[in-house]
C-alpha cells in the first residue's frame, strides 16, 4: 500500500468502526496516513438494524437504547486509541446499511471540501461468510465514488 497522497488539499478520511481487531487496524492506518498532512479522521459506528418490519415498536426501542449504548462505549474506546496520537477527528454514529452510511458520509464530506482528497477506510473481514456473500469492502468498491482502502 503506497500511502502517496496528492499535495494540495486536505486528507479526510472516514473509518468505519465497530470496535473489533480489523476496525482498530483501520483507524491506526488511518492515524499513520493522516501523519505530516493537514485534514480530519471521521470514525463512525453504523448501527444496522436489518428487518426492522419484523419487529414491535418496543422492540426497536430497545434495541435503539442497546445502540446509544455501544455507540457510547466505542466513542470512548476511539477516544482512548487516539489519545496522544491524533487530535483531528470526530466520531458519529449513523443508521442504516453500512456501505450506505460510510458512501454518504465521505460524500458530504467531498461536497463540504471541494478539492480536497476523501477516502473511506475500513479493516477487511475475517468471516468466512463474507466470501460468499460479500463484506462491506466488496460493497464499498462496487459503489463508492472515492477511494477505498481496506486493512488487512
Amino acid at each position: 500500500m503506497s500511502t502517496d497522497m496528492p499535495a494540495t488539499g486536505d486528507v479526510h478520511l472516514v473509518v468505519g468502526y465497530d470496535g473489533s481487531p480489523p476496525a482498530t487496524r483501520a483507524l491506526d492506518a488511518a492515524v499513520r496516513l493522516l501523519h505530516g498532512r493537514t485534514g480530519s479522521i471521521e470514525v463512525v459506528y453504523i448501527a444496522h438494524l436489518p428487518a426492522v418490519d419484523m419487529l414491535s415498536a418496543d422492540a426497536i426501542a430497545g434495541v435503539e437504547d442497546s445502540f446509544d449504548e455501544v455507540s457510547r462505549d466505542l466513542h470512548a474506546q476511539v477516544r482512548d486509541q487516539l489519545r496522544g496520537r491524533e487530535d483531528r477527528w470526530v466520531f458519529a454514529r449513523g443508521d442504516g446499511a453500512v456501505p450506505d452510511v460510510l458512501i454518504a458520509t465521505a460524500a458530504r464530506l467531498r461536497d463540504t471540501h471541494p478539492g480536497d482528497t476523501v477516502a473511506i477506510m475500513v479493516g477487511s473481514s475475517s468471516q468466512a461468510m463474507h466470501r460468499v456473500v460479500g463484506s462491506v469492502a466488496v460493497s464499498l468498491a462496487r459503489h463508492a465514488d472515492v477511494p477505498i482502502m481496506i486493512v488487512p
